[in-house]
């Protein structure tokens, strides 16, 4: 099955696109949340690793966790900055930020190639791609919501020290009580 990322939800599915098997989308996941959580310094950035690390397929479900680039939490006032950051993150991640916390040794040819494209794909990306709506459904509490979308204060694992997600760390699924 595995799992695509396109430019945007709108973008011909013909067009260029990344596609990864759902153990690439594993490994691409976790070595960008760790890259991320090391760079993000301000809330935006915080929740651009966030929105990343839900895409973990052990609690979403294997092969479900696709999404094109306008889905992401982009500010319109921030684009440049938000594109700047998710380039870095990549960069990072190109760079083993954080490798040594993983309990596995990614096949670095693979994740490369697939950051690499990413890095492509986002920096083709352009301020009137962005969807405000998709951050504005994502970022809402509704009411007798136990876990948030975005969990209060920016909490970290306490082991692999990245964002915990709604679903907890991407990587041990640590979930903070």
């Amino acid at each position: 099955m595995g799992n695509s990322i396109y430019l945007t939800q709108s973008a011909d599915h013909s067009s260029e696109c990344l596609r990864m098997s759902n153990g690439l989308t594993s490994v691409f996941i976790d070595v960008i949340v760790l890259s991320g959580s090391v760079l993000a310094s301000t809330n935006r950035e915080k929740e651009f690793i966030i929105w990343l690390a839900q895409r973990d397929q052990s609690v979403v479900g294997i092969g479900t966790v696709g999404f094109s680039l306008d889905e992401l939490p982009w500010c319109p006032e921030q684009f440049v900055s938000n594109q700047q950051f998710l380039l870095r993150t990549i960069n990072g991640a190109l760079a083993r930020t954080g490798w040594e916390k993983l309990n596995y040794e990614p096949t670095e040819e693979f994740i490369v190639n697939t950051l690499r494209k990413f890095e492509r794909m986002v920096a083709a990306f352009r301020l009137e791609d962005i969807d405000t709506q998709h951050y504005e459904e994502w970022s809402e509490i509704e009411e007798g919501d136990d876990c948030p979308t975005i969990p209060p204060g920016y909490p970290r694992c306490l082991k692999h020290d990245v964002y915990l997600s709604c679903h907890g760390c991407v990587l041990c699924n640590y979930i903070k009580s």
